[in-house]
């Protein structure tokens, strides 16, 4: 029987192997996003997929704004699952915000991890004039989205979801994004997108100890480059890696880079 935290991020388990990779998916996606990679490690590794809370098949009874008002509250539900299996110095390869949950979940208790890799991950999306930090976003531009999504989230999603995934010549690849993300409810991925697009943890990254490598794509909507190197500058442990992709979906757009590039960090 399955249990509590199982049934709720809806936990995957795959492959063989004594090293076991945990993928984490981003805003608006779910475990399926990571079926190249999985192809690709599940001979030599262990693989556990989830969906977060609200997202997927996760269970949506599980969701409240209130307990999923900041990503510390995902962090937790990351680590009660690595307790859960009983694991201990993964390897975590964590999509757009679950690179900062992976770091929260990483400051409470490094053991659970080896390593980190972060895919189009950012501590703050919003530009700070004060500290001249370069988020991508002004507020004015997330309180439009904000508007967007309330007035007619379907609308929203197929105007976004080609934006975000950045491949025009490939327009499945942008459909399957909008598919992902209209699967959502449309309150839940609102309240979400603001917990997200809001956060700041520019502060906790000194603090991470465990070895982070960054993959960072071009012409990201989401994460510019600067982020990318902002994140390698202010954790110590960190190498930026500038991978030949488009979008904020490399994984699935450029499969074999993303898989590549790890697979050539994992054997270095």
């Amino acid at each position: 029987m399955l249990s509590s935290v199982l049934k709720r991020n809806n936990v995957e388990m795959l492959g063989q192997g004594k090293q076991t990779i945990i993928f984490a998916h981003g805003f608006g996606s779910d475990q399926t996003a990571w079926r190249h990679q999985v192809a690709a490690f599940e001979s030599d590794y262990r693989i556990v997929l989830f969906d977060h809370v609200g997202a997927g098949n996760s269970d949506m009874a599980a969701y409240s704004p209130r307990r999923y008002s900041s990503l510390y509250s995902y962090a937790e539900d990351l680590l009660e699952l690595c307790t859960e299996l009983k694991l201990s110095q993964v390897i975590l390869v964590g999509h757009s915000v679950s690179g900062m949950v992976s770091l929260l979940a990483a400051l409470v208790d490094p053991s659970r991890f080896s390593q980190l890799f972060f895919i189009g991950a950012s501590p703050r999306y919003v530009n700070d004039a004060a500290t001249h930090y370069i988020g991508g976003f002004e507020q004015s531009d997330l309180d439009a989205l904000y508007e967007a999504m309330s007035s007619n989230y379907y609308a929203w999603v197929s105007g976004f979801a080609p934006i975000a995934m950045g491949n025009p010549e490939r327009p499945e690849l942008a459909t399957e994004f909008a598919n992902t993300l209209s699967a959502i409810r449309p309150d839940i991925a609102q309240a979400v997108a603001r917990v997200i697009f809001q956060s700041d943890h520019r502060a906790e990254l000194p603090r991470l100890k465990v070895p982070t490598t960054i993959l960072q794509s071009n012409n990201d909507i989401a994460v510019p480059r600067v982020v990318g190197e902002y994140l390698a500058q202010h954790i110590p442990h960190a190498r930026l890696i500038n991978i030949h992709a488009q979008g904020h979906f490399p994984h699935i757009s450029a499969p074999e880079v993303v898989t590549q590039t790890i697979s050539e960090c994992l054997a270095a």
